[in-house]
């Protein structure tokens, strides 16, 4: 190695201090322990062994710290196909095997050193402050969004609950079941349970801290840092690294106007509250990243490469598939639309089948059906084909609280619709920078192809919940990816011309929001709607096409450089309403009312630590809240503190509360077994032996947990069952078998 080399990688060195210090700045509100046990965990049982399996396997991408950010996230995914063949057999660290045979190969099968090119400090510094934007925004955002300790912890959102009870099953059971129905098949994904199943018997670390603070802020580092090694593996240039972890962290809104940004349904990027409440779908971005590398050198054709290098490469992809299938119902699909569109391409301009393609594509299909079939079980959970649906729910959204008398005619339609498209089209501008290296280079068409295609889904697709825009989250890092491979194809000199053009995309975003002159739930007629919803697109637009032609004009620079200034332009536009959000969801609202119940987290690990893994609770808990003139029936709270399951608590987001078509029929329809419901609640209503008895035998009840919020408790049931605990509105009972008679003594 050469002196300027060495100094290089010192520079370099001397910068990845920022990624361990915001892990223990950004965790900093929990017990030391935590982050150090679990940062040890993923150090020992998934980077190293990951990396060495990558390396191994893919022959590696020519540079380190490439392959260490690419092999941890695989780490990630051969702990989530182990762990689940572990649970079965009753040994869940069954993960500890990963270092051990790491440790194995390592010592048998000595390899040659491959010639590496060294990362320029620079580019691991840039990816640094985008890790240290990632640890600031979550001390500031996420590690508020879901509070972890009473009284707040008592009024979560709704779907953080449900993820607990799913980390909790699969903590404890495989074949997983739906918690808190008990016998009722989990037709969901459900891989990144694994991973916090796995890390909780190894670490020790609770589900719920896990769940809602650990696990969110290790993906959200391994997304912005896979990010950055992908945008390398794409170009061949280690500038690529800084521009897509700094385009991951910042460009979050990918429909940035004030009219949307009023749920967290428009918030696209990992640093989004859609994102840090569904570590389904934080999990599938991390797996994505590998599996669009792992396509590159498959597709590519490096020249030499031997036939058990192909091999190799092949069971990473078919890893990572089959985790990817079962980790979001949205993700596979988007990468075999891309697939599809390289393997078109490839023959096309081949004129002979492309196989490697075509293999993917088979793998894809074979996947996407086991998950099908296998897990979801054909369940569609309500989705349809419903043109035009998605946008029209929005629009409904927003228009919530105006004058009935006020409606949103076509045009309103239209406009929301072409700005949220335009919006989520955006980054593809950065494949018309793209200068490939390699001649029939599939790989733009790739990424293109996957961003269109989840477009498409969600303007084609409806379900009540809005889950199809999952597909276009799900493509989020295609669009980053493309912007950031764009931005990378530049000539030095042209950069002087993208920070000005970026800047006047961001300012053009605030000056285009600031138009919003009124509320929405003002107007009066539809032209006042159209003149909100359309004014703050245009304006922005215009202040863009403006602000170009000036800048091309005083650069005076060549077509290209004019290209330059109009993509950079575009893509600032996409970047700005991050700090927006950053504001808004800075104190994030706590639910109305107490959705758990008071002393019922105390109550469920009470029960937790005197019964066994397949014992079953029975509650007087149906609804999210304890009373009102509506059943909600998302509670979900009790077997995800409790690690067991429960009989019949809420029975919301199942298989058979879905297949519906509105979100009322979903969250506030009868349950489907009216003679199991009627013995569970007979139980705390008028409570007899022979009622108890059926539980217990019939349905296998040992516990009884009841709120005293949601009716009096009767005195017989403390004479029939063991009152165990009791704390805040909770009681807790205890189901014993019946006491045989005593038989009569004889006298003497």
């Amino acid at each position: 190695m050469t002196r300027p080399g060495r100094a290089a990688s010192v520079a370099a060195l001397a910068s990845l201090p920022v990624l361990p210090l915001g892990w223990f700045v950004a965790l900093q509100a929990l017990p030391a322990w935590i982050p150090v046990t679990y940062l040890a965990y993923f150090l020992v049982v998934i980077a190293v062994p990951g990396t060495l399996f990558w390396r191994r396997l893919t022959g590696g991408t020519g540079w380190f710290a490439v392959d260490a950010v690419l092999g941890t996230t695989f780490g990630v995914a051969c702990e989530a196909l182990i762990y689940p063949l572990g649970r079965w057999l009753d040994v869940p660290l069954a993960a500890l095997v990963m270092p051990a045979f790491a440790l194995g190969i390592f010592l048998a099968l000595p390899r040659k050193r491959p010639v590496e090119r060294i990362t320029p400090w620079w580019a691991v510094a840039g990816v640094m402050v985008s890790v240290g934007i990632v640890a600031a925004w979550y001390i500031r955002v996420g590690s508020r969004l879901i509070p972890l300790n009473a009284p707040e912890a008592l009024r979560p959102n709704l779907d953080s609950p449900y993820q607990l009870s799913l980390a909790a099953e699969l903590a404890n059971h495989f074949p997983p079941q739906v918690p808190y129905v008990a016998g009722e098949p989990l037709t969901y994904h459900w891989m990144v349970y694994n991973h916090i199943a796995s890390a909780h018997w190894i670490t020790g670390i609770e589900l719920d801290v896990l769940t809602q603070r650990v696990v969110p802020f290790a993906f959200l580092l391994l997304t912005a840092l896979g990010a950055a090694a992908v945008a390398m593996v794409l170009t061949g240039r280690a500038l690529a690294a800084p521009i897509g972890a700094g385009l991951t962290v910042l460009g979050s809104d990918l429909s940035p106007w004030a009219w949307t940004t009023t749920h967290t349904l428009y918030n696209d990027g990992p640093m989004s509250m859609g994102q840090m409440i569904s570590p389904t779908q934080a999990f599938s971005t991390v797996l994505t990243l590998p599996l669009i590398a792992i396509t590159a050198l498959l597709l590519r054709r490096k020249p030499g490469q031997t036939k058990q290098q192909l091999a190799g490469l092949f069971l990473v992809a078919t890893v990572l598939i089959a985790v990817l299938s079962i980790s979001k119902a949205t993700a596979l699909p988007v990468y075999a639309a891309g697939i599809a569109a390289a393997w078109i391409y490839l023959t096309v301009q081949a004129r002979r089948l492309n196989l490697r393609a075509l293999v993917l594509g088979v793998l894809v299909t074979a996947s996407y059906a086991g998950n099908l079939f296998l897990v979801l079980r054909g369940a569609s959970h309500g989705t349809e084909v419903k043109p035009g649906g998605t946008f029209r729910s929005m629009l409904d959204g927003m228009l919530t609280g105006i004058d009935p008398s006020v409606q949103g005619g076509p045009s309103v339609l239209i406009i929301v619709s072409a700005a949220i498209v335009i919006a989520w089209l955006m980054p593809a501008a950065g494949a018309l920078l793209i200068r490939r290296r390699l001649p029939r280079d599939p790989m733009v068409v790739m990424l293109l192809a996957g961003l269109i295609s989840a477009i498409a889904a969600a303007g084609l697709l409806y379900h009540y919940s809005q889950a199809q825009v999952f597909f276009v989250r799900s493509a989020f890092v295609y669009g980053v990816l493309i912007a950031a491979w764009g931005l990378s194809s530049l000539d030095r000199r042209q950069y002087f011309a993208v920070a000005p053009a970026l800047a006047l995309g961001v300012a053009a975003i605030y000056f285009g929001r600031s138009r919003t002159d009124g509320l929405i739930r003002d107007c009066r007629d539809t032209s006042c709607l159209d003149r909100i919803f359309a004014e703050p697109p245009v304006v922005a637009l215009l202040v863009v096409a403006v602000g170009v032609v000036v800048l091309g004009l005083v650069m005076r620079g060549s077509r290209r450089t004019w290209a330059v200034i109009a993509v950079a332009a575009l893509l600032g536009t996409t970047v700005s309403p991050t700090v927006l959000s950053l504001a808004r969801f800075a104190f994030p609202p706590q639910g109305p009312y107490e959705s758990i119940a008071p002393g019922g987290i105390e109550a469920a690990r009470f029960i937790r630590g005197l019964s066994a893994p397949d014992d079953l609770i029975a509650t007087n808990i149906h609804c999210h809240a304890p009373t009102g003139p509506q059943c909600h029936t998302g509670s979900f709270w009790i077997p995800g503190y409790a690690e067991r399951r429960v009989l019949v608590e809420g029975w919301a987001y199942t298989a058979r509360a879905n297949d519906v078509h509105t979100s009322a029929e979903a969250l506030y329809g009868p349950f489907w077994d009216q003679e199991k419901l009627r013995i569970n609640d007979e139980a705390f209503t008028g409570p007899t032996a022979e009622g108890l008895e059926t539980l217990r035998t019939k349905y296998g009840v040992h516990w009884l947990l009841a709120d005293e919020r949601v009716a009096q408790i009767p005195d017989d049931l403390a004479r029939l069952a063991e009152l165990r605990f009791q704390e805040g509105t909770v009681r807790v009972y205890q189901l014993y078998p019946p006491r045989p008679p005593e038989e009569p003594t004889e006298g003497p």
